[in-house]
């Protein structure tokens, strides 16, 4: 949105100096002509920052002006990371910085930005758990995200899934992530005395979390930690190591492990409409609509529990044809049912 864009603008100049209309169009991803427009605006609200013609001109501002965003602290620096979620920022101990920097982020703006933001905020909130999920404990996190924050090695006790379900850890922090509400570590193993045996993670995991190699970084639940001790040892983490890309491929590969089954199924409008995630993608993809209105598709399943159990949740709305396992299966659950309520 173009208030966005406008402080965008002024933060890029700050930072860097004299830029073109055309280097601000590509790093803002507008066409040259929006820049213009933007910078109007700007000198409309009395920014000073002026425009030299030529090769070697730009816009740039005026000798000796700095935005009141130079005075944020460290602290205040990093809450803004997380300007769009301040329940995260709560979460990780960075709540008085999140306010702090939302006042002088707010004194730093023309007062039409500033009033053009302020409605903003009255107008949207973000809730990210779902509507049945309950609130993880994660007594640990404020300190774990110190720990991510300076790179130091910590030692946690994790509790698993299997036996032994408690184990100790010494772990080098890679990062954390907040998905649907619930925060995951993202972190490799440190060399050091370990107590306990096997390995730790969260279902599904085989060696210690949600996706990734053995001698990779690993995924771990946050509430799912039991104690944890911050050491003064530096962790060591690949230069390389990009976060954000990490875990998008590890959501790839656990989704691939997750559908290894396949279901042949004739589904009604109605019930296609009740398909989410991998089964409504499927849908989307192969269906084959039929005479009577309903469609033929095959459906990405876990397993033949789970496929029995998600079927079965929608009634008389699908007809499964394959496997016929799973049609024997679910046949004979329907039989029950029809004898035990007639």
């Amino acid at each position: 949105m173009k208030s966005s864009r406008l402080l965008t603008i002024l933060l890029l100049l700050q930072t860097r100096g004299r830029m073109t209309a055309a280097q601000l169009a590509e790093e803002l991803e507008v066409s040259v002509r929006t820049v213009y427009r933007d910078v109007e605006a700007l000198h409309a609200a009395g920014v000073p920052l002026y425009g030299d013609a030529g090769h070697r001109g730009g816009y740039q501002l005026l000798a000796g002006r700095r935005s009141l965003l130079t005075d944020l602290c460290t602290g205040e620096a990093e809450a803004l990371v997380l300007a769009g979620l301040p329940v995260a920022a709560q979460a990780l101990g960075l709540g008085g910085h999140f306010a702090d920097a939302q006042l002088k982020l707010r004194a730093a703006l023309p007062a039409p930005l500033r009033e053009h933001v302020d409605r903003l905020r009255t107008r949207f909130h973000i809730d990210a758990p779902g509507w049945y999920e309950e609130e993880s404990e994660t007594p640990f996190l404020p300190h774990l995200a110190d720990a991510v924050r300076t790179g130091r090695v910590f030692a946690v006790r994790y509790r698993r899934w299997k036996e032994p379900t408690d184990v100790d850890r010494r772990l080098a922090p890679y990062g954390l992530v907040l998905k649907a509400g619930r925060w995951y570590l993202v972190a490799g193993s440190a060399p050091g005395p370990e107590r306990g045996s096997g390995s730790g993670g969260v279902p599904g995991s085989g060696s210690g979390g949600v996706s990734g190699s053995a001698s990779g970084p690993r995924t771990y639940r946050v509430d799912q930690i039991l104690d944890l001790t911050v050491t003064d040892e530096e962790a060591v983490i690949p230069e390389d190591f990009d976060l954000a890309a990490h875990w998008r491929d590890s959501q790839a590969d656990f989704h691939a492990r997750l559908h290894r089954g396949e279901a042949v199924v004739r589904i009604s409008p109605r019930g296609a409409a009740r398909l989410t995630g991998a089964a409504a993608r499927a849908l989307a993809e192969n269906g084959t609509p039929e005479p009577d209105g309903w469609t033929r598709c095959t459906l990405p399943v876990e397993g033949p529990e789970h496929a029995h159990d998600s079927l079965l949740a929608l009634g008389t709305e699908v007809e499964v044809l394959a496997p016929e396992d799973l049609r024997e299966r679910i046949a004979a659950t329907v039989r029950t049912l029809a004898a035990r309520y007639s």
